[in-house]
């Protein structure tokens, strides 16, 4: 995916020893298994990165600190450019993002002593280059958006965070101007607060899209009012969050670099434009390209990175309109910035920076929302996304 922004990709392999009842091909580097990583207070947990390469890689997190550690790599195969952790269970999701067969989904047991992960089970998503997971807790579904063939499908998950079937799955159409817009591409997505719909941000279409879904059968269904929102042509919807009072949606795009807020109308399932703001600098002349986008749990701050200036962007919320306004801009401490992750103690953010292979550590100021670099790091090859499991 996004072979554009690929530069000089290398896969760097682990060595595999047996532990305990793991499959081989879920291994830990011995040398990195030692008492150095475990974990030396309550405060610390265990962040999974995704990679562009063939393994999952593992690290200790002192929330008290903001000091992260190196474990190593804990699955190996797949091409798990998407990590996602079940927020009460010890369990992890990764998605495989091969476009050039049919995307899947494992689910992994969580190991907290040593970090290692016991594989689950496996479903495919019923569409190819399966690319971005969401989790909605009240129905128990993982939705799972696929790239290379612009669809986006629904998995049940059993009561351990196992994985049972593959439920619904809704291909898109449309096009853009932009030479990676030729067909529809399913990015992010996200159920919203009442539970009645799913939105699907599409880059290749253009298109934030809302079908309907049902919690209790788990199955998406296409959009059959002509709810789904047109964003400008070229714009490519990567992400898309709720904020926590259900009210406002926001948007990034990745090809125009621009940030959407949106209102969010749960009765009739239809979105309103109510701003929409450049992440890049007046003065960036080069090629546009951001990423990811995060509401604090507070619904205070908007988090976003910027990959064509390998910048980190906050933005202050109105209480009222849910409107933005620019807080801060600064380095992601490395170049490429791919994917971040706030942690749920609202302290930190860890951004993936891929092409420097590295994951950077910021502090969060609880009464302004601005990022400071910590300092800390860890080097791992290719890092494109971040999790948290406590």
């Amino acid at each position: 995916m996004m072979q554009s922004l690929l530069i000089n990709m290398r896969e760097r392999h682990g060595v595999k020893l047996a532990l305990g009842g793991l499959a081989l091909a879920v291994s830990l580097c011995s040398m990195h298994i030692s008492a150095a990583t475990m974990p030396d207070s309550a405060a610390t947990g265990l962040v999974y990165v995704g990679s562009q390469g063939r393994q999952i890689q593992a690290a200790r997190f002192d929330a008290a600190s903001g000091k992260l550690t190196l474990i190593g790599p804990v699955a190996e195969g797949l091409r798990p450019t998407w990590v996602l952790a079940h927020p009460q269970l010890p369990v992890l999701y990764a998605v495989n993002d091969d476009s050039a067969s049919e995307g899947s989904v494992s689910a992994y047991a969580v190991e907290r002593g040593s970090g290692a992960l016991r594989k689950l089970n496996e479903v495919s998503t019923g569409g190819n280059g399966s690319t971005h997971l969401s989790l909605d807790l009240p129905s128990m579904t993982l939705l799972a958006a696929n790239f290379a063939s612009g669809s986006a499908s629904s998995i049940a998950l059993n009561p351990d965070g196992s994985m049972g079937a593959l439920v619904s799955t809704l291909k898109a159409s449309g096009s853009g101007p932009h030479r990676r817009q030729a067909s529809p591409h399913g990015h992010g997505s996200a159920v919203d607060p009442s539970g009645r719909y799913a939105l699907v941000s599409d880059l290749g279409a253009d298109r934030l899209f809302v079908y309907g879904f049902d919690r209790a059968t788990r199955v998406m269904t296409p959009d059959a009012a002509a709810r789904s929102f047109a964003a400008p042509p070229g714009s490519g919807p990567r992400h898309v969050v709720f904020a926590p009072n259900g009210k406002t949606v926001y948007l990034i795009n990745e090809l125009s670099a621009e940030l959407m807020a949106l209102r969010w109308d749960a009765h009739s399932g239809r979105l309103t434009l109510l701003q929409s703001l450049p992440t890049s600098s007046p003065e960036f002349a080069g090629v546009k390209s951001a990423a990811e986008v995060a509401v604090s749990r507070d619904g205070r701050f908007v988090y976003v990175d910027n990959r064509g200036e390998n910048a980190l962007v906050v933005y202050r919320v109105d209480p009222d309109s849910g409107e933005l306004a620019l807080q801060q801009r600064i380095s992601s401490g490395g170049e490429l910035p791919w994917g971040f992750a706030l942690h749920p103690s609202g302290k930190w953010l860890l951004v993936a920076n891929q092409r420097s292979a590295r994951v950077n550590v910021f502090s969060i100021d609880g009464a302004t929302g601005k990022l400071a670099d910590t300092g800390q790091a860890i080097e791992t090859p290719t890092p494109v996304s971040i999790t948290f499991v406590n």
